[in-house]
């Protein structure tokens, strides 16, 4: 395992004005009631000259107060304080200090993670000296031959290619291009319903029998008319070889013509208005009408039963098609041009663990006038019925491949202390950085702030290094 992470404040004292010899004392003691949590403090003297340097955090900021002694007693508020603070990445700050009643503290907190190196320079009636304070509590030391056991592995910060994406909250529904609300054609009274609701469906299945007066009207009417017309083919035929033959008038075959003609167009007009009601000409009662389904599907909706009377616009079933689904979103105004007819989305259920990919395929042209969003939807297919109409989803729209500054893969992320952070390599060892998050794909993620171009990263095992540094914590 690797070696135990101890924390360790070093303080040296310098004198400037003098050769006189610096002493530190090492480790943890109690901090003035006035402080805040110290995490670590340090005291050098020199002659009359001495201090005392505490880290105090609260709510993850760290500020280094300072205790100046001059001969025993608490430094005057005419002592001048200032620090110059180096960060594990070789980032540097210079803190200025204010001072009250012997206690200098830094007008500026040094952010997590809290591994640097300060230089805290104190002058007081014409003294002046130096104490060197380090702290690398947050950082965890291993060398090559534990990263190479721990099978620890590395990256770089750097550009990289994003297929940036967003989320928009949206809900499965029947796809409309393949859902029917069936109407029987003819008014009526239900003889028999041969379906029932959610039951599947093929094309042409008889759903329910209709007895109807109105289909007997017309299927009779289309009898008489093809009586009627195999009674004038027989007069025309007839008058024709009559005429022929010079036996009767031109004028008696033209108007047997004609009405073959009449009787006709009689009987295609009969088979038309049957052919409209979906229903054949004939039937072994004229009265019967055969409800059937227009295509394969799911009853989803029944509004009839036997003896019920209907009328001939009466929605008596819905079908559909749930093989294919539409997810439906509200897309607002910004959004707008990055979600485009044809580009893919995925879609997930927080329902169920779940994800389906498709096309985008319809963008409303107009806002709300108020939701000022725009409805967008993603035809699914559904072979197995998972998505069902009514389920809310959230949708993830590509917005397409983005060049970044600064990025690094999405696998490197841990969570400490409650923040996104991630493990730097530097000489003080592997530091946990906190840093701020921005677009991401399946691959890599945006860093917006935290790192640096260059920088050497934990890409694989950092777990191993949050259990380590989570040891430490308890240990200290």
């Amino acid at each position: 395992m690797p070696p135990k992470h101890r924390i360790a404040a070093v303080a040296t004292a310098l004198l400037l004005g003098t050769a006189i010899g610096a002493y530190a004392l090492l480790g943890e003691r109690t901090a003035p009631k006035d402080a805040m949590a110290a995490a670590s403090e340090a005291r050098g003297a020199d002659g009359p000259l001495s201090a005392e340097v505490v880290v105090a955090e609260k709510a993850g900021e760290a500020r280094l107060i300072v205790y100046p002694l001059l001969d025993g007693k608490p430094a005057p508020d005419r002592t001048a304080v200032s620090a110059t603070v180096t960060r594990y990445d070789g980032a540097r700050e210079v803190l200025k200090f204010a001072g009250k009643d012997g206690k200098f503290g830094s007008t500026t907190g040094i952010v997590a993670p809290h591994v640097f190196d300060a230089v805290i320079d104190i002058r007081v009636d014409g003294r002046s000296g130096s104490i060197k304070y380090s702290r690398a509590d947050g950082a965890v030391a291993l060398n090559a031959s534990q990263i190479k056991a721990a099978n620890i592995g590395l990256a770089t910060v750097g550009p990289a290619q994003i297929r940036s994406s967003f989320q928009l909250p949206g809900e499965i529904k029947f796809n409309e291009d393949r859902t029917a609300h069936v109407v029987p054609r003819v008014a009526g009274v239900v003889e028999r319903v041969s379906v029932s609701t959610g039951q599947r469906v093929e094309k042409g299945e008889l759903l329910a029998v209709i007895a109807s007066t109105d289909l007997a009207d017309r299927r009779s009417e289309l009898l008489t008319a093809q009586r009627r017309l195999s009674a004038a083919r027989t007069a025309y035929q007839r008058e024709r070889t009559l005429w022929e033959e010079k036996i009767s008038a031109e004028q008696d075959y033209q108007q047997a013509q004609m009405q073959l003609r009449e009787a006709e167009i009689a009987a295609e007009n009969a088979r038309q208005k049957l052919a409209a009601l979906n229903a054949p000409a004939s039937a072994s009662a004229l009265s019967l009408y055969e409800l059937r389904a227009p295509f394969a599907g799911t009853i989803v909706e029944k509004h009839l039963t036997a003896g019920e009377s209907i009328a001939a616009d009466a929605n008596v079933f819905v079908i559909s098609d749930l093989s294919s689904v539409w997810a439906e979103m509200a897309v607002p105004a910004q959004r707008l041009n990055d979600v485009r007819v044809g580009r893919e989305a995925v879609v997930s259920a927080s329902a169920f663990e779940s994800r389906a990919t498709g096309p985008v395929s319809y963008v409303g042209a107009l806002l709300g006038e108020q939701t000022r969003t725009a409805p967008a939807r993603v035809v699914l297919a559904n072979p197995d019925g998972a998505w069902r109409p009514g389920l809310f989803v959230n949708v993830s729209v590509g917005a397409g491949l983005q060049e970044v500054p600064l990025a690094i893969k999405a696998s490197a992320i841990q969570e400490i202390n409650g923040a996104a952070s991630v493990f730097v390599q530097s000489p003080k060892g592997f530091v946990a950085q906190p840093i701020e998050l921005g677009r991401r794909d399946e691959q890599s993620v945006e860093v917006l702030s935290g790192l640096k171009d260059g920088q050497r990263y934990v890409v694989a095992n950092s777990f191993v290094l949050k259990a380590e540094l989570a040891k430490d914590s308890v240990q200290e």
